[in-house]
C-alpha cells in the first residue's frame, strides 16, 4: 500500500491510501518514526479489520517521501 500519513499515534499511524483513498489504521511500533505528510509504503499480510476506517497490521513500513 502507497499512503500519505494523516496522523500519528503512540502504536499507530492514520494513513489515506492512495489507491483508494480510504482512511486505515496502521497498527505498528514505528509509528513514532513517521510524521503527517510523509508518504510511505507499506507491506502488510492483506488482512483488514471490517471496522470504519478499518484497521492492518504493518510488517514493514518504508519512507518514501517526507
Amino acid at each position: 500500500m502507497l499512503a500519505t500519513v494523516c496522523q500519528v499515534y503512540s502504536d499507530a499511524l492514520l494513513v489515506c491510501d492512495h489507491a483508494t483513498h480510504q482512511e486505515v489504521v496502521v497498527n505498528t511500533s514505528q509509528a513514532a518514526s513517521f510524521q503527517p505528510g510523509n508518504q510511505v509504503r507499506i507491506q502488510y499480510s492483506g488482512a483488514m479489520t471490517r471496522s470504519i476506517p478499518p484497521q492492518i497490521s504493518a510488517i514493514c513500513i518504508c519512507l518514501v517521501r517526507a
